[in-house]
């Protein structure tokens, strides 16, 4: 990880209810004054969900809407324009809340591997069926996240971007288990080497500042994703088994933060704040971790997008994320 590039305590995943980009703006910069993200609102339909949102920004690939999901296509149509414009709005709502900020600021895009197990092909398979089009896939994603993060540059010049590429289908791609079109077969698991080589080169777009992968299903493959160059990896700490303790351990040790998601990401009781973060502390003393690089390795998070839950609830867990990752640095041990 860089160090001249400090990341915050705490921050949101991405998704939030609501459709209102201003409201949503104003939460996500109220409640993480230290590491604000774009936020997204999938709840105003297709092209704000996050397959729809990432199709949006790919150059010279497009893709519409079928009954079955987003398909790949010829040329733009509504469903492209609609994800932009959608995009815009969300943009100027966060340049409006983010005036002479100056820090981290994430923005969130759909991973290569993701976007590949979840865009059609013309015949209604899946993008993962062929390898040339997942490498063609890719490189449309790199290209469109080039200019996204311009862009992003230039409405808030003070904020050091750091790109969050959401993979929560990794480990089915990894391990052969990503359903196809007719759902009575699998297709075939993709070789580890060509994943980890098409995240790295996604990764690199982001020349000189940290790339985070999320993922909030079970397994996510911390050593592979520490090999591509990523500077933090963000899960459900909720899905983690002591399986996962040597490659955390050494993720920690070269480096690489943890986005720990502690906090629901749907509408219950929250416990305490020091509560919350109790787990992670157990980690640190089981991995023989030093105390005192809890808060410099560690960002506390919800457990995955807020999209399912209230916006009362969006609010009290974002606040709730804050209080906890305080507790975490003013007594780590």
């Amino acid at each position: 990880m860089n160090d001249n590039l400090p990341l915050g305590p705490a921050t949101g995943v991405g998704s939030l209810p609501g459709h209102d980009a201003r409201e949503a703006a104003k939460t996500v910069t109220g409640s993480f004054e230290d590491f604000p993200h774009l936020a997204e609102l999938p709840a105003r339909g297709p092209g704000a969900d996050m397959i729809g949102r990432t199709a949006g920004l790919l150059v010279e690939l497009y893709a519409r809407v079928e009954p079955s999901g987003w398909r790949i296509g010829d040329r733009p149509g509504r469903d492209t324009k609609r994800a932009r414009s959608w995009l815009r709005e969300d943009l100027d709502a966060l340049e409006e809340f983010t005036q002479e900020y100056q820090g981290p600021l994430k923005v969130q895009a759909v991973g290569p591997w993701t976007l590949a197990a979840a865009l059609e092909l013309r015949n209604g398979e899946a993008a993962l069926s062929d390898p040339g089009a997942c490498r063609d896939l890719a490189a449309s994603l790199a290209e469109g996240l080039r200019l996204h993060l311009a862009e992003v540059r230039r409405r808030v010049p003070g904020a050091r971007l750091v790109l969050q590429l959401d993979e929560p289908s990794l480990t089915a791609v990894l391990r052969g288990q990503v359903r196809s079109a007719s759902g009575y077969r699998t297709h075939r698991a993709v070789d580890r080497q060509i994943v980890e080589a098409t995240l790295r080169d996604v990764v690199g777009v982001h020349d000189g500042g940290p790339v985070v992968v999320h993922s909030c299903a079970p397994d996510v493959p911390f050593a592979l994703l520490r090999r591509t160059g990523a500077a933090g990896v963000s899960f459900d700490f909720s899905l983690l088994t002591e399986r996962d303790d040597e490659a955390i351990g050494e993720a920690v040790e070269s480096g690489t933060r943890l986005f720990a998601g502690v906090v629901p990401g749907t509408d219950g009781p929250l416990s305490d704040p020091a509560g919350s973060v109790m787990g992670v502390r157990t980690l640190w003393r089981r991995l023989g971790l030093r105390p005192g690089l809890l808060p410099e390795a560690v960002t506390i998070t919800p457990a995955c997008g807020l999209a399912g839950a209230s916006p009362e609830y969006a609010r009290r867990a974002y606040a709730h994320c804050v209080r906890a990752a305080r507790s975490l640095a003013d007594n780590p041990e």
